[in-house]
């Protein structure tokens, strides 16, 4: 997925107001963990990428931060050390902050959720409507991966996007994208993306 940028091109335009090569190394670690979880057992976790002031002002520490200390080097998210790390730490609960230079701030978060005014689908849990929350009062994109493996993108408080396993599609998965929705496969990947 990482070769080719087609497939991940229209969710991470600029227009997000996020970097968007920092988005896209962003999504595509969250497909690495979809897609592996850790030891053998899925896991979930949650990005939330840009506007990283206001992010850390409307989150707080669960534990004390694993990533606090260490140096902005050691902590980008196209670091193939930091993506490990990364790895290992989204089995712990909260989320991730991610600075549009592509540093992964701080991770085990808890993100101050407003649900006033959300529409999340259905069946989606609270790291959904997490996400879906700071990415409606802040100017910040969340990117979540699921324990059952699908990552989903959200922006202004609605769910934008989907990356799906191809075995789902297989499966005749059933998107909760609302409206008229555009798919593009690539890797085994299917993205499929609410057309505005």
């Amino acid at each position: 997925m990482a070769g080719n940028p087609d497939v991940l091109s229209e969710i991470c335009s600029k227009r997000r107001g996020v970097n968007a090569q920092v988005l896209k190394q962003t999504i595509s670690l969250a497909v690495e963990i979809a897609r592996e979880g850790r030891e053998g057992r899925k896991i979930g976790t949650l990005f939330v990428v840009g506007d990283s002031g206001k992010v850390m002002q409307h989150s707080k520490p669960l534990i004390l931060d694993p990533l606090q200390g260490h140096a902005d080097e050691a902590k980008r998210i196209d670091d193939p050390n930091t993506r490990e790390t990364i790895k290992e730490l989204a089995q712990l609960d909260g989320a991730f902050v991610v600075s549009n230079a592509g540093v992964v701030l701080s991770g085990a978060r808890y993100i101050d959720a407003n649900s006033d005014d959300l529409n999340v689908p259905l069946g989606l849990g609270s790291r959904h409507m997490a996400a879906a929350s700071v990415s409606r009062y802040t100017d910040a994109v969340a990117v979540v991966v699921s324990e059952s493996s699908m990552v989903r993108m959200f922006d202004d408080g609605d769910l934008i996007s989907e990356i799906v396993p191809e075995i789902w599609m297989l499966d005749g998965y059933n998107s909760r994208l609302g409206g008229q929705v555009q798919s593009s496969s690539q890797d085994n990947v299917t993205v499929l993306r609410r057309v505005e």
